[in-house]
């Protein structure tokens, strides 16, 4: 099993909690009928938030792998791939 480091996360969580208040705007702007193109460009920066943060957790899981004393297994390994891939 893949642990993430703790230090490693406190910036995931800041950029997800970002993402939850841009998630609140774009809901309000629906809810206040503003302009599809002020939505939608909201919207892309909440995607693109949540994408970052994602590839940051994997990214923080891989390092653990690699620098872990006695490496990776391949059960480990498949499972880094295929967050990985999820995220693609």
């Amino acid at each position: 099993m893949v642990t993430l480091n703790s230090d490693d996360m406190v910036p995931v969580l800041n950029r997800l909690r970002r993402a939850q208040g841009q998630l609140g705007g774009v809901i309000r702007l629906i809810d206040e009928g503003r302009d599809c193109r002020d939505v939608v460009t909201q919207l892309a920066a909440v995607n693109r938030a949540l994408d970052r943060a994602g590839f940051a957790i994997v990214s923080s899981g891989m390092r653990e792998c690699l620098t872990s004393p006695g490496g990776i297994d391949a059960e480990d390994q498949a499972t880094m791939e295929k967050l990985f891939l999820t995220l693609a």
